[in-house]
């Protein structure tokens, strides 16, 4: 079948140019966004790289695994900014860009010689992002922050885990991630701005204020109502029927039946149409008074037959449900999605690695292949030539300074 749409030939942010002073997590994870979305991304690193390279413990040749899943589609260029000729590099390579990222603690840009308002004096049209766990203003904002920090001042991990038990992490690096969505999102509404004002931006992302964001109804229950939300397990709040079950077979369902309808659906699923006339649970408000009784009819129902065998009646009969999958399960289910969400990837020393691909779809498919991360320092000869017009002789003067590396140093 051919497509009504015109087959596209570059990516949206195709064109504009991303100067990413990050490392670790938060920025990484936001520059691989415009990345994929087609800019120009040129990661800059210290000597020693960025220390996610060496994060084990799984490693392809010399990067890790960690560094491998954030970094694809970038350019690296290493250099010492602790030599002033390094920081001049950088300055000229900011002054070339569109957009710069970085993820230093509050006044460390200043301090090694980047001054933001000096480099947007000079050009105006710069849209700069900083990425903290507290934000360049407050009274917190000298601390240092990481993913479970953040999670864990926010309130998400009073939420996560079962009730009574010691609070748990969330399995992902929401904390990180979160704040590098955020940044992205904000860069591209500053570029959508500037080709209105002609005018760029500076950004201010918090890892904290993004967690606290994303508590979404549970700060509105705390703040309207004064109560403060509990562990929900795997359970709602609100919604009684929107939790998981065990089956016989030991393996947990996902059942969220939250509208009269799906309530109907999962009485007459589990053969137990008499519940929907019992006046315990009429509707939303009364199933929510009286769930410990309503927990344990329908745990009981759920427990005589294996998780799986309840996929098909709860699917014929409108409800939406889903067994806990392991993360192995979830990805071999990507592969055959339809979707291209686990993308293969090689670089020119013959590694080969799959990653979890770009979520975000355009009409037209994606017609550039996405590019294996980047090896350390690997890019410098044509980002400095093609970005400042650096000669050869030049170049090759700097690499032997050692302001720009090719080889990582080992801090050990």
């Amino acid at each position: 079948m051919t497509s009504e749409y015109p087959a596209v030939t570059s990516r949206p942010l195709a064109g504009y140019r991303v100067l990413d002073l990050t490392t670790f997590l938060s920025g990484p994870f936001c520059t691989q966004i415009l990345a994929d979305l087609g800019a120009d991304v040129v990661k800059i690193e210290a000597p020693d790289g960025d220390s996610s390279r060496s994060i084990p413990p799984h490693f392809v040749g010399d990067d890790s695994a960690y560094f491998l899943s954030t970094n694809r589609n970038k350019k690296s260029v290493a250099m010492d900014l602790k030599h002033p000729e390094g920081v001049s590099l950088v300055k000229r390579l900011i002054l070339e860009s569109d957009v710069v990222v970085e993820n230093f603690r509050p006044g460390v840009a200043h301090r090694i010689g980047l001054d933001i308002d000096e480099l947007r004096r000079t050009k105006p049209q710069l849209i700069w992002a900083s990425i903290s766990g507290f934000g360049q203003t407050g009274s917190d904002r000298d601390k240092p922050a990481y993913d479970m920090i953040v999670q864990a001042l926010s309130g998400v991990m009073s939420l996560t885990g079962e009730p009574g038990r010691p609070a748990v992490r969330l399995g992902i690096p929401a904390g990180d991630m979160v704040a590098g969505m955020y940044a992205a999102i904000s860069i591209n509404a500053a570029l959508a701005d500037r080709e209105r004002s002609g005018a760029g931006r500076v950004i201010d992302i918090s890892m904290l204020d993004c967690q606290l964001a994303m508590l979404s109804y549970q700060s509105a229950y705390t703040l309207i109502a004064g109560v403060t939300p509990q562990p929900q397990g795997a359970r709602h709040d609100s919604i009684p029927t929107y939790r998981s079950f065990i089956g016989s077979d030991g393996r947990e369902i996902v059942i969220t039946a939250n509208t009269e309808r799906m309530w109907r659906g999962l009485c007459e699923g589990l053969g137990l149409a008499e519940l929907c006339r019992d006046a315990r649970f009429a509707d939303g408000a009364a199933r929510l008074q009286n769930r410990d009784a309503l927990w344990l009819v329908l745990e009981a129902a759920f427990s005589t037959r294996p998780a799986a065998d309840w996929v098909e009646p709860m699917t014929q009969n409108g409800v939406p449900v889903a067994l806990i999958k392991t993360v192995t399960e979830a990805l071999d289910d990507a592969r055959i999605s339809g979707r291209e969400m686990i993308v293969s990837l090689s670089d020119t020393d013959g590694h080969r690695i799959d990653l979890v691909g770009n979520p975000i779809k355009f009409s037209g498919g994606e017609s550039v292949e996405p590019e294996y991360p980047p090896k350390f320092g690997a890019n410098a000869q044509h980002v400095l030539s093609e970005w400042l017009d650096l000669d050869q002789e030049v170049i090759d003067d700097l690499m032997t300074q050692n302001v720009v590396l090719s080889q990582r140093k080992c801090t050990a």
